[in-house]
């Protein structure tokens, strides 16, 4: 509940401060008075756009700021304690506007962003303006006005989300699919350099040991000659060779060490050398009886070391990188096939979630069937006691599972009305007057207010429009909103004011080429004289008087 407002240096108020009490309070006043201003005030607290403008002539800044009673609002305090800035029993919204046009906000003291005072703000007031009829208008407005009357804020949380979940895994389908259009032409390069490396079929170490191979038949003539040459050296040759060479020094020293110690080791080195020599001999004997002289052996290499170089040129890398090179490409095409694997779960995920979203959306629609029936009856009847006796009001919801979805669901709302006998029901823009439309527009404001959980609320000038005993039953319809909520009402009509439970009075004086409003609250004698001035204007006599009491009573 509003407690409490201070307003100092803004727009013609120097200063201002009032207390609100709760229950119905109206506040009245001269035209020009200013009647307004302490809503615009409060606006600017809620995280209204401020301008310049907004500061007093000649001076440096202005200061608002308002204090809210958090008895009774759950809702209020558990967004100040998720965002830190809870301060006892009691929240204060605070705004400072400078001559150049910057501001700041603060709640409980704290400095925050216009966007958090807003997203409190919601939770503390709602202010019904004097155009609410203007946004009625709106598909988008009489959207928010049913569900705010419907209550159903979890089904829409659900419905948000299981849309948000949808569009989300719906975009990443796109996206892949696009990515795959993109990567088509790569695909298929791919493909075709996998089968020249599936054609080559090259072992993992086979270009070093067909390399190999190549070398030694290449210079298969120079092998044997010098393994022939070797051999002959080390033992076939029988005019001398390496091994009777051994041999014969060997037997020279063999009785050596019996004459000097030292040279005793001699003889065994000398064995363990013409052993060597034997087998020398025997394994280039072996390799010469083995060594492979196939010149088409030679061409199937050379050919075959050919193609791999040439596939290495064309992926740019090393001869024995091309083996890597294919495993890579393999992996690659995996992954392109796996591309078009996961295509297939997304959209049919992509289904799923819509049926989720559809299905949801379906609860939704419902609720605001159901809702919009009990509207319908309400705001009919209120049309009759507003002097509209053959006033019909119906709330068209149109829902389409196959057109425009969004995080809303898939409903389109439309109010229609009838206000004369045998007339359809069509748009309420096409089809009432403008005073029939003030009257429908508070009707519909007053009625789901009553399901607005905020606990204060300020209509602004909604009777615009309005005389006689249609007032007065508009007072009678705020004032018993009144008995459950705040409702602060700033009025022109005698009939509204006097079914306030207190009331305010705005006045403007100039003084010195300055002008100031003030607030002030009434008390019974001055409420009388007050409503007298409504009814009759500049003059009060008696009978206004009279009139203005017989107000209050009735009240």
């Amino acid at each position: 509940m509003l407690s409490h407002m201070t307003i100092s240096n803004f727009a013609i108020v120097k200063n201002l401060e009032f207390e609100l009490k709760s229950g119905m309070t109206t506040i009245t006043g001269e035209t020009g008075a200013g009647k307004s201003i302490a809503i615009d005030a409060l606006g600017l607290c809620l995280g209204d756009r401020a301008e310049a403008s907004m500061v007093r002539p000649n001076e440096d800044k202005a200061e608002l700021s308002a204090a809210f009673s958090l008895k009774n609002n759950q809702a209020a305090r558990r967004w100040l304690e998720d965002n830190e800035l809870v301060d006892g029993e009691e929240c204060i919204l605070r705004r400072v506007i400078t001559k150049e046009g910057r501001s700041r906000g603060f709640i409980n003291g704290s400095p925050v962003p216009a966007s958090q005072q807003k997203s409190l703000g919601q939770l503390l007031i709602n202010i019904h303006g004097q155009h609410a009829h203007q946004q009625l208008m709106r598909p988008d407005y009489q959207q928010q006005m049913l569900d705010q009357y419907a209550g159903h804020h979890l089904l829409m949380d659900k419905t948000r989300q299981a849309y948000q979940n949808w569009r989300q895994t719906n975009n990443e389908l796109k996206r892949l699919t696009q990515h795959r259009e993109k990567n088509e032409a790569q695909k298929q390069l791919i493909q075709y350099q996998v089968k020249e490396l599936h054609d080559l079929a090259l072992g993992e170490d086979e270009y070093s040991e067909i390399e190999e191979e190549h070398r030694r038949l290449s210079n298969s003539g120079e092998l044997a000659l010098s393994s022939q040459t070797a051999l002959s050296i080390l033992y076939d040759n029988d005019d001398g060779n390496a091994l009777q060479l051994l041999q014969m020094a060997s037997q020279q020293v063999v009785s050596l060490g019996e004459y000097d110690n030292s040279l005793s080791g001699i003889p065994q080195m000398l064995e363990d050398a013409i052993i060597q020599v034997q087998e020398a001999s025997q394994e280039l004997r072996g390799y010469l009886d083995n060594l492979d002289m196939d010149p088409q052996r030679l061409v199937y290499l050379e050919e075959r070391i050919a193609k791999i170089l040439s596939l290495a040129r064309k992926h740019y890398v090393m001869p024995n990188e091309l083996f890597q090179k294919h495993q890579d490409l393999l992996k690659e095409l995996e992954q392109l096939d796996c591309s078009d694997e996961r295509l297939e779960e997304l959209a049919e995920l992509v289904e799923n979630k819509r049926q989720v979203f559809l299905a949801t959306a379906e609860k939704l629609s419902k609720s605001r069937h159901r809702y919009a029936k009990e509207l319908d009856k309400k705001i009919s009847c209120s049309m009759h006691e507003l002097s509209m006796e053959h006033g019909i009001f119906k709330i068209d919801v149109q829902n389409d599972a196959e057109g425009m979805l969004s995080p809303l669901g898939f409903d389109t709302i439309t109010f229609l009305v009838s206000t004369n006998p045998g007339q359809p029901l069509q748009p309420l823009g096409k089809v009432a007057s403008g005073g029939e439309l003030s009257r429908i527009s508070l009707a519909i404001q007053v009625i789901t207010a009553q399901k607005i959980e905020t606990p204060s609320l300020i209509f602004d000038e909604v009777d615009v429009g309005i005389s006689g005993p249609t007032a007065a039953i508009v007072g009678k319809m705020l004032r018993t909103l009144g008995n459950s909520t705040q409702v602060m009402c700033v009025t022109h009509l005698p009939q509204v004011a006097g079914c306030g439970h207190q009331q305010m009075f705005v006045a403007k004086k100039s003084t010195k080429g300055q002008t100031e409003t003030s607030m002030c609250p009434l008390n019974d004698d001055a409420r009388v004289a007050e409503l007298a001035r409504l009814l009759g204007g500049s003059e009060i006599t008696d009978c206004t008087l009279a009139n203005a009491k017989e107000l209050l009573i009735a009240a």
